[in-house]
């Protein structure tokens, strides 16, 4: 064992004073770098359950006969936002046909367009909420993006919202300011990533102001919208209608209303004769006439 020990600390030393005589050698490292894919340009032309129209050098998004007024547009790769949102509105002489630059590589890109109100985008969390929902649509449209890439694309979005119609049969009457609708579970959010509903919240009212050109009419309808999933679920709806000075004048609750994503659900029934108020009018129209002499 010692004389293996010591054979081996001379061949040691011995490298060593070898190693000393040799020459330094200079090495030279050379990489090679690839050059990168530019980015392609892509223009994006958003259809649906919409119109896309052209008219008089403008372009408007309509729905129902009502114009969308805002497009968000979201490039993520790898579960990341790649570059900064677009947010287009009706403003805009290209709204609904947004142009990205993309890296060349697999994308989905988020497309949402609304005319809800108050909206806040939260790029982190992935999700828009609206202080009031309105007709909202969406899309996930995955892209692989090559050099060759077309550039341009269609992109038909969905609609993501219910509707929740209320059909007050009975007179409004005098003094009636606010319509308040309750519903014990809505929702004010979408995650576009996963393709949800989110924000959901209980009890909160949605008040609709009353003209006075609706006084003393039958029939009122009332029209709330909330994100929803495609599959039906329920909520109870309560309605109320009150004075300017928080007199209520009249209630209901509607227990189970069935709620589906892209489908108007109505209800129909008295508001005010249900609870004790009567409604009263006038007959003003002469039955018949009968003439004599004397």
């Amino acid at each position: 064992m010692k004389k293996i020990l010591s054979t081996a600390a001379v061949a040691a030393l011995c490298f060593i004073a070898c190693s000393t005589d040799e020459p330094t050698a200079n090495l030279t490292v050379r990489t090679e770098t690839k050059p990168m894919e530019p980015p392609v340009t892509i223009t994006f032309r958003c259809r649906g359950d919409f119109d896309l129209t052209t008219e008089s050098f403008t372009r408007s998004l309509e729905a129902d006969g009502k114009q969308l007024t805002d497009l968000w547009v979201l490039d993520y790769v790898n579960g990341s936002l790649a570059q900064d949102a677009i947010h287009q509105t009706s403003a805009d002489s290209d709204f609904g046909t947004p142009t990205l630059n993309l890296a060349v590589g697999s994308h989905h890109v988020y497309f949402i367009a609304s005319r809800g109100q108050d909206a806040t985008l939260d790029t982190d969390a992935h999700t828009i909420t609206f202080g009031k929902v309105r007709d909202t649509f969406y899309m996930d449209y995955e892209i692989n993006v090559t050099a060759t890439s077309n550039g341009s694309r269609s992109v038909t979005l969905e609609r993501i919202v219910t509707k929740f119609t209320a059909i007050i049969t009975d007179a409004i009457p005098e003094g009636a300011a606010i319509f308040n609708m309750t519903p014990s579970q809505w929702y004010y959010g979408w995650d576009y990533v996963a393709g949800t509903p989110t924000t959901a919240t209980t009890s909160q009212a949605i008040t609709i102001n009353i003209p006075a050109s609706e006084i003393g009419k039958t029939d009122e309808l009332l029209s709330v919208f909330g994100f929803s999933s495609a599959d039906e679920w329920t909520t109870d709806v309560a309605i109320d209608c009150k004075k300017g000075d928080g007199t209520i004048l009249g209630t209901a609750t509607i227990a189970d209303v069935p709620l589906k994503q892209n489908r108007i659900t109505t209800f129909s029934g008295p508001l005010f004769s249900a609870n004790g108020l009567t409604s009263i009018s006038l007959s003003s129209d002469w039955l018949d006439e009968h003439t004599g002499t004397w």
